[in-house]
């Protein structure tokens, strides 16, 4: 079964929103009004950068910041919460391979070319490659792996995310938070039914909350 995978043509708006992002005040809601006004990005290109976020579990899909997004913008746990976004956004390219970060351009090229059942001259392949890589820029799998992941409800991903995790059957969700003292770590793995009704996954996750993660 083929899966999707995010990706922004402009790939070069990465770099140049993620470094605002960290600058600029966390907004009570990302909109397109404040990556415009505040960020300065209100061009159709930059536009897709929101549902982006949102894949990677940086956004609910109100817009509203998650608890990644306020790690990203702290120094000491950024390049740990991005780790985790990638795992969350390209939940199938790290199913395919765990180790999927440390793969070389060509060889990520054809793991996506497996997963998304693209042909490997379509442009969105290569696209795919770009945004993946942009972002890994930012990333510090080593740190996540040390990360205390206690989590509290911003943590647990809402139904925007289910395109990004798709139909999965057991993918590790990585889940962060900053500790104090002992340092602990867990992974929660789910099986997600088959559904295009949000408020089935709203119960689940609603479900992991209250008897999991209180």
């Amino acid at each position: 079964m083929s899966e999707s995978l995010p990706f922004i043509n402009s790939t070069g708006l990465i770099d140049k929103i993620l470094i605002k992002i960290k600058e600029a005040k966390t907004p009570e809601r990302y909109t397109h009004d404040f990556q415009g006004t505040v960020l300065g990005y209100s061009s159709g290109s930059a536009r897709p950068f929101i549902p982006l976020l949102k894949n990677l579990g940086f956004l609910h899909s109100d817009g509203k910041p998650t608890e990644l997004y306020h790690q990203f913008r702290n120094d000491s746990l950024s390049g740990a919460a991005m780790a985790a976004g990638l795992k969350i956004g390209y939940a199938p390219l790290f199913k395919a391979n765990e180790y999927a970060n440390k793969l070389t351009k060509e060889k990520l090229k054809s793991q996506i070319i497996q997963i998304t059942g693209l042909s490997s001259t379509a442009k969105s392949v290569n696209t795919i490659v770009s945004t993946f890589e942009g972002l890994k820029k930012y990333a510090d799998f080593d740190a996540l792996s040390d990360e205390v992941a206690v989590s509290d409800d911003k943590d647990v991903p809402d139904a925007s995310y289910k395109e990004s995790l798709g139909n999965n059957q057991g993918d590790a969700l990585p889940v962060l938070a900053q500790g104090r003292g002992m340092n602990l770590s867990y992974t929660i793995n789910l099986n997600l039914p088959q559904s295009k009704d949000p408020e089935v996954f709203n119960a689940i996750f609603k479900s992991l909350k209250e008897n999991l993660l209180s």
